[in-house]
């Protein structure tokens, strides 16, 4: 099967300019996938599927919502999809689906339809207004999943081959958006795809991307000191699979961004489970396994990278070139409920897990640079975003690329909240 022929990749472009048709289309895959009889299917037109797509439908009298994710050129890569099973071996709370395909351009999940809301609605809510008791049950809810999750790591940390870290579907994600998947040279895939050769354009500035990569970026006053070109270059470099082995692996998720997460009420208290679990795996590299949940269920909040049109009403962005440094003044900041999840994220899960890997001399000296790549290509590579290119406006795509060079780069000197972050989960420091 080519990559032009997969069916899913066909049904998401047929979305985007004709529902109807791709709604016949998704009702034929399921049909012959898993000898169904669909009706009423409804495509979900959210803002958190960035790649991906899911809906409704009913089949013999029952409600269902189905899900899939595609990959650009998917058909060529190695690994499997969708082993849920694996979370649940380990004692992970996932969701488990009623039908599953999961061959390559075919892979889709079915789950029993529920009315309990995912996590990312419950948070978007108090993005937009604060409640403080709403967010304390938010935040005690990600504190038990934070628990579940280090102990699961705590268990399943082993050392790990270079050829179990490359064959996991995790670097599709990451170093697999960077590469041409023929030739495996960077700058390929959704590198070149979204940025290479291509206009940016921001509040009273515009640029090349051959002038855009190799500026220093200045925020609110802060220089920092790798530039976008440098940032994308070192990550082709560090995250390729087989330099990934030296943290050793673990059992986990991967994508758990919290639309991938129910949030379920119970007698007083909320619960978090798991559901499309399409990047899960036994050998995922330990210093990966969190990256993308503490990017798109912290950083990329509120609103900026979901919803841009609301993040460009809520918050200003200003840009200005002085020689070789793009100056940025911005009033954009993590809301308060996003500063109790990164709290959370640092204190019982990632300080702890560090931790153990010293304990266990398996914390490469470089782990911030990990980290910071693995953060810095979440949002960059996830969706493009220039201004115009899909929905970001200037003023959104300025807020996008000055958070991605503040989770990926150094300070050039001082603090900020991604220094103070990476200080409070360092094993070496008191």
């Amino acid at each position: 099967m080519t990559p032009t022929s997969s069916r899913t990749a066909r049904i998401r472009a047929l979305a985007q300019h004709d529902v109807a048709e791709a709604q016949r289309a998704l009702s034929a895959l399921l049909g012959d996938l898993f000898g169904m009889n669909p009706d009423n299917v409804r495509i979900n037109f959210d803002k958190y599927s960035l790649n991906s797509l899911n809906g409704f439908f009913d089949s013999d009298g029952k409600a269902y919502f189905f899900k899939f994710h595609q990959e650009e050129r998917e058909e060529a890569m190695a690994g499997e999809y969708y082993r849920a099973e694996i979370l649940t071996s380990a004692g992970l709370p996932v969701d488990q689906p009623v039908h599953m395909s999961t061959e390559p351009g075919e892979q889709i999940l079915v789950y029993d339809r529920r009315t309990d809301p995912r996590f990312s609605d419950v948070l978007f809510a108090l993005d937009a207004e604060d409640d403080p008791e709403k967010r304390r049950q938010a935040v005690l809810a990600e504190r038990d999943l934070c628990a579940k999750l280090l102990d699961v790591y705590r268990e399943t940390l082993h050392p790990v081959t270079i050829a179990q870290v490359s064959a996991e579907p995790i670097h599709r994600l990451f170093h697999e958006r960077l590469i041409d998947a023929d030739t495996r040279a960077s700058p390929g895939g959704r590198l070149a795809d979204f940025y290479i050769g291509k206009r940016f354009i921001f509040p009273d500035v515009e640029l090349d991307w051959g002038r855009l990569c190799r500026l220093k970026f200045v925020v609110n006053g802060r220089p920092y000191q790798s530039s976008i070109g440098e940032l994308f270059d070192a990550a082709a470099t560090r995250l390729r699979p087989e330099r990934l082995a030296d943290a050793g692996g673990v059992v986990a998720h991967g994508d758990a961004h919290n639309a991938n997460v129910w949030y379920v009420e119970r007698a007083g208290r909320a619960q978090l489970s798991f559901f499309d679990p399409a990047f899960a795996g036994s050998h995922v590299p330990t210093l990966l396994a969190e990256v993308k949940a503490t990017f798109h269920n912290i950083f990329a909040h509120p609103f900026w990278l979901y919803d841009p049109v609301a993040a460009t009403q809520a918050f200003r962005a200003q840009a200005r070139l002085e020689g070789d440094h793009l100056h940025v003044d911005t009033d954009w900041d993590l809301s308060p409920v996003r500063r109790d999840l990164l709290e959370v994220k640092a204190t019982a899960l990632w300080r702890p897990l560090l931790l153990e890997l010293k304990r266990r001399d398996m914390l490469p000296a470089d782990w911030r640079t990990v980290l910071r790549l693995g953060l810095f290509l979440s949002p960059t590579l996830v969706m493009n975003l220039r201004a115009g290119a899909r929905s970001h406006t200037p003023v959104s795509s300025l807020i996008a690329f000055s958070v991605a060079v503040m989770v990926g780069s150094e300070p050039d000197g001082g603090a900020d909240r991604m220094t103070d972050f990476l200080d409070r989960i360092d094993p070496e420091r008191a």
